[in-house]
């Protein structure tokens, strides 16, 4: 049976919980029998929306933050702040509105059709997206096919395998198309990289532009390889997103990234900057949980603007056991040169006392012992467990077929503790 929302309407109603129609009852009774046998074929539609607005601009995270900050610092701000909500509208290729059937049964792609448009741009602090919701699906086969729409857009999908040195093998598949001008493009890339050492990769790279120029970029990779000096498995997942205005002095850029093994030890940073006509801004970040109860957090974020105005806020703060410190500042220059800072410090005891200090160029200081308690996270709200529970097509990588001797596969037991005194070299990753 093919359900298709141009065709004329049947002369009765199905559903998809029951079978529900008016006609005969030894219709309904066949209906009722074979019901668990039905099969339907979708069938899919190359109508495209050309448009999709997007705002791109400084976010919350940017300069907006300054409302944290000290009193007096954000009147002397708020005078050369911006609002950074520009509105960019790019290109997208994505289905018209589902007819009743496409609700409920899953749209599919025809043999020898054009792969479904997913030029949607990146959306500013996202961070780095689960694979699940990457979209990744390989081709079984070799393909190398292209075509034409109905509208004059083009498109091509091409796939195939490449095979390395010990046991190296890289499957990929990549896609794109283009409007008829070529005003708009866009393109894809999936792969999957393994080898007999028991490195395997996962990755997506996206990349297009519309016809105001508009454009954008963004690549997202998920690696586990096993340590070559403590033989520790380790998860690495990251995620570059970038943007640009084709019409004004504008864009974005991210770089996001975080590591696990299964020691318990995560790290987790991005590096952020923007920029809106006259006004720039950055931001960096990162934290470390070495798994053993140590934790270090820190924070830097500055902004500026073309007549020379400054601003920015940073902080650190190092804990083990209950015994720690924080300390940090916050700044400001003027197009003159005129400078005003406030830093800032905090030393915590264990045992219920807490030391604060700091001072500013405007003559404040204090230094004080107060009773307060003393709190942190000693572990990621996210670690080694929840990232081998959400990269089961990661672990699903299927490596050449060895021969008998070396090349184990990563243990995800317990390792014994590395030697002390040296740090263990990292992998790098592999290329293509």
């Amino acid at each position: 049976m093919t359900l298709n929302s141009g065709a004329p309407r049947p002369p009765f109603a199905l559903r998809l919980r029951e079978v529900d129609f008016p006609p005969t009852l030894l219709l309904q009774r066949k209906l009722l029998i074979l019901r668990g046998g039905f099969r339907f074929k979708c069938c899919c539609s190359d109508k495209v929306v050309p448009i999709r607005s997007v705002v791109i601009g400084a976010g919350r995270k940017g300069v907006d933050k300054i409302e944290e900050w000290p009193s007096d610092l954000s009147k002397k701000v708020h005078k050369v702040r911006v609002q950074a909500s520009s509105a960019w509208s790019f290109a997208s290729s994505q289905p018209q509105l589902a007819s009743r059937q496409e609700k409920f049964f899953p749209r599919c792609t025809p043999r020898n059709s054009g792969p479904q448009s997913r030029d949607t741009p990146p959306k500013r602090d996202t961070g780095i997206a689960n694979e699940k919701d990457m979209g990744i699906n390989l081709l079984t086969e070799d393909v190398n096919e292209s075509g034409i729409n109905e509208d004059g857009s083009s498109w091509y999908r091409e796939s195939g395998e490449d095979l390395g040195e010990n046991g190296y093998r890289c499957r990929w598949t990549r896609m794109g198309g283009q409007s008829s001008d070529a005003s708009s493009k866009w393109k894809e890339s999936w792969w999957e990289k393994s080898d007999w050492t028991g490195y395997k990769e996962l990755g997506v790279e996206k990349s297009g532009r519309n016809s105001q120029g508009d454009s954008w970029w963004e690549t997202w990779r998920e690696v586990i390889h096993q340590d070559e000096w403590s033989n520790i498995a380790r998860i690495e997942r990251s995620a570059q997103k970038q943007a640009k205005s084709g019409t004004e002095n504008a864009g974005w850029y991210e770089n996001w990234w975080e590591k696990y093994d299964a020691k318990g030890s995560t790290e987790k940073g991005a590096n952020k900057y923007g920029r809106l006509n006259e006004q720039s801004w950055w931001e960096k970040w990162g934290e470390h949980y070495d798994g053993r109860g140590s934790v270090l957090k820190w924070t830097d974020k500055w902004a500026e603007t073309e007549i020379g105005t400054k601003w920015g806020d940073k902080w650190e703060e190092k804990f083990f056991g209950g015994v720690g410190s924080r300390q940090g500042e916050t700044w400001h220059v003027t197009p003159a040169g005129e400078r005003w800072s406030r830093t800032w410090g905090e030393e915590h005891f264990g045992n219920g006392k807490v030391h604060k200090y700091g001072k500013s160029t405007t003559g404040e200081s204090w230094d004080i012992v107060v009773n307060e308690e003393t709190y942190y996270k000693a572990e990621p709200h996210y670690g080694w467990a929840d990232v081998v529970g959400d990269s089961t097509q990661l672990l699903s990588i299927q490596p050449q077929e060895k021969p008998p001797g070396g090349y184990p596969y990563p243990d995800f037991g317990s390792f014994p503790p590395p030697p002390q005194g040296r740090d263990p070299p990292s992998m790098p990753p592999r290329n293509q």
